[in-house]
């Protein structure tokens, strides 16, 4: 069961990221990756493959968390190599109050 969460409030603003990963990422265990990342880092939001054999993430949370996610995206589990990361835009409709909590995967 998922369910929808408003990141905390404070100092340290929420934020969202939108991203895809692109590189070896996929049958290398980068979704579990993630999903173990964000989670310890308390984000919401989801990571899935896509078609092209980049990852998709979309994550909203504390802004210093997200930052400390995009570093380890450009990481990886053993056995990634990551050649890229490329920001999508989101529409302005889009809020972090619609990402799901826990992070999740997406398949």
């Amino acid at each position: 069961m998922t369910t929808r969460v408003t990141p905390p409030d404070g100092h340290d603003a929420a934020g969202t990221l939108h991203a895809i990963v692109a590189g070896r990422v996929q049958g290398v265990g980068f979704r579990w990756f993630v999903r173990s990342e964000a989670r310890r880092l308390g984000l919401a939001g989801w990571v899935r493959n896509l078609d092209d054999g980049t990852v998709e993430v979309r994550a909203s949370g504390i802004r210093t968390h997200l930052v400390a996610l995009r570093g380890a995206l450009y990481r990886g589990p053993e056995g990634a190599n990551v050649s890229g990361i490329t920001d999508v835009d989101d529409p302005p409709a889009s809020t972090p109050a619609e990402m799901p909590y826990p992070f999740m995967i997406l398949r």
